[in-house]
């Protein structure tokens, strides 16, 4: 069963898409658009924010590959809920302020792809979570993240 609440481990930004993100203190998520500054912001689309859990990193890292939060180009990494298992339309809670919906599960790796290169392997095809930004605000690990 899915627990409802978990902890946002890491926030990463990147100004290229295709490359691992870098963690930062802080992260502004702006309503309908994404984390300013990143290069996937855009309220042109429903792939606004990347979410990816710490088990997933973990899977990894038991097949041996040496790979940390931000690495796999997710703006939000979280701890404690499995977030590729629910459903698109699902909203979380960020934190007080941030609201997200889950519009995507799983993507299209391009070819030559950073990650994959720099890693032999990359999970987001199957396990990345993307969303769109209904209530932005600030997050930072720490924060508590609930199902809304």
């Amino acid at each position: 069963m899915e627990t409802a609440k978990g902890t946002v481990v890491s926030v990463n930004t990147s100004s290229e898409k295709g490359v691992p993100k870098v963690p930062q203190d802080k992260i502004s998520l702006l309503e309908e658009h994404g984390v300013e500054g990143d290069a996937h912001a855009s309220s042109t689309w429903h792939r606004q924010v990347s979410l990816l859990s710490m088990a997933s990193i973990e899977r990894m890292r038991e097949q041996g590959v040496k790979v940390a939060p931000g690495d796999l180009a997710e703006n939000i990494t979280i701890e404690g809920i499995d977030v590729h298992n629910l459903p698109i339309g699902t909203r979380l809670r960020v934190g007080r302020d941030v609201l997200l919906e889950i519009s995507q599960i799983g993507k299209e790796c391009h070819t030559g792809c950073a990650i994959q290169k720099r890693t032999g392997k990359c999970i987001m095809p199957t396990e990345g979570v993307f969303a769109r930004v209904i209530a932005g605000g600030t997050a930072r690990a720490g924060d508590t993240v609930t199902l809304a």
